[in-house]
């Protein structure tokens, strides 16, 4: 590796171990006081921008095991954050449905990263913003080719 390459190399290194690493623990932050994690809050609010959700329309949207979102849904169920519902004509299929409880969480979790996401704007401006979101999208979708 040329000594320039090298460089960028430890340059990526050290961003990744003072900043990048933290990002997930930042944007969780938001949903902390409600004992969720964001991955619980986003089905949460999948749940309540949509009607008759199933656990399986969760697990196809994001491509993951209907094991993996049943773990997530559990919590969510246990903290009363949601409930089930039977379909009335297949009492087999059954319907996850926000709480009071479960809507407020979520209303309160979105005004807060609402905040956080608008501090970053007025920190980095619309352009730049921008400009990250595209970069975040290139790499993600370069790194999934390579798999």
């Amino acid at each position: 590796m040329a000594e320039q390459e090298q460089s960028l190399l430890d340059a990526f290194i050290d961003v990744y171990m003072s900043s990048l690493k933290y990002l997930d623990e930042f944007v969780s932050e938001p949903a902390k006081e409600f004992h969720l994690s964001f991955e619980q809050y986003l089905i949460l609010r999948e749940i309540t921008r949509n009607h008759d959700v199933t656990l399986m329309d969760i697990a196809s949207k994001r491509q993951v095991t209907r094991s993996a979102i049943s773990r997530q849904i559990k919590v969510l169920l246990k903290q009363g954050y949601l409930r089930q519902q039977p379909d009335e004509n297949d009492r087999r299929r059954l319907y996850l449905i926000a709480t009071d409880a479960g809507k407020r969480a979520e209303r309160v979790i979105r005004q807060r990263i609402n905040q956080r996401f608008q501090g970053w704007v007025d920190v980095y401006g619309n352009e730049r913003a921008h400009d990250i979101l595209t970069f975040i999208q290139d790499f993600s979708q370069v790194t999934r080719m390579k798999k």
